[in-house]
């Protein structure tokens, strides 16, 4: 299916109908060209996926989610921002991002350009593995278009709160549909496999982000990871970075102020989750809170003129 045949779209779990042509008026905002704001080796992600010499990241524009606090609101938001590209040169973007040494190439918030992105990867499969880099908010009819494709998923697991989700990503039906969707990488995947350096070269990686003032949907969180993917190890982030220009945008919209996310979370919430995650049993990875700062977020200027 061409993306820009898509008259009424429902590549994302919103299935907003929006028309993508030239522009789009769906809530991903994002039009036919796949667009992409930054493509560069990463070193930030966790160290089965950066490694030594870097994940080939690849930023794309746009975001069928758009949480209210997001970090990287400046792309995530944007309608037109970065540099469009077709399916034949997004695979030569890959083929850069390899032979600069990338120990795969790491497709971040590919959701809304699944189908141009699998036509990019049918083209030429990379010799390292593809990891999808995603909200967790995904359908599953599109993840399977995906299946031997992608390599590595890399969901969020954002909510097990509907209302909270419905609040800050109005999502609602986000802790079901992140439940079913990683459901589905579980399967294509199978358990993680590791080289004899330590990298993932396939599997699933399950991220969740503390939120200031909301520890027990995180706790939740981990509590359905443990019973719905035993076994699969879990990423702990607590780089939670509040951008106050977005925030007070966003306070206005929904008309409440929010005020638990004008902050960074505090040691003793990472202690109270961390705790929670060491008593589930549960295997992965915890982020100090030293990675908290806009110097964390990426330039997503790359392809400006």
């Amino acid at each position: 299916m061409e993306l820009e045949k898509i008259t009424a779209c429902c590549v994302c779990p919103r299935c907003c109908g929006a028309a993508r042509g030239k522009t789009g008026d769906g809530i991903c905002r994002s039009g036919a060209e796949i667009r992409v704001a930054r493509a560069a080796l990463h070193f930030w992600e966790e160290p089965p996926i950066s490694g030594e010499r870097g994940s080939g990241a690849v930023f794309f524009t746009g975001c069928p989610l758009r949480c209210l606090f997001c970090q990287n609101g400046e792309i995530s938001a944007g309608e037109n921002l970065g540099k469009a590209f077709s399916p034949e040169e997004l695979n030569g973007l890959f083929l850069s991002l390899e032979e600069q040494g990338a120990h795969n190439i790491n497709l971040v918030t590919p959701t809304h350009f699944a189908p141009g992105i699998r036509k990019a990867l049918l083209l030429r499969r990379p010799e390292v593995p593809v990891v999808y880099n995603t909200s967790g908010y995904e359908r599953v009819e599109t993840l399977r278009t995906l299946e031997g494709l992608v390599q590595i998923y890399l969901p969020d697991f954002k909510y097990a709160e509907s209302g909270l989700a419905g609040e800050l990503s109005t999502a609602p039906d986000y802790p079901e549909t992140a439940l079913a969707a990683i459901g589905e990488m579980v399967r294509q995947t199978g358990a993680p496999v590791y080289d004899a350096n330590g990298m993932m070269r396939s599997g699933v990686l399950i991220r969740h982000l503390i939120l200031p003032g909301h520890t027990r949907n995180s706790i939740a969180v981990l509590r359905l990871i443990r019973e719905n993917f035993p076994g699969i190890p879990v990423s702990l982030m607590a780089q939670y970075t509040p951008i106050k220009g977005r925030l007070l945008d966003a306070s206005c919209v929904i008309g409440a102020e929010l005020p638990e996310l004008f902050r960074p979370i505090t040691a003793r919430e990472l202690r109270k989750v961390q705790e929670e995650l060491f008593s589930l049993g549960l295997d992965g990875f915890v982020q100090s809170r030293s990675a908290t700062g806009t110097e964390y977020v990426p330039d997503f200027h790359q392809f400006e003129a």
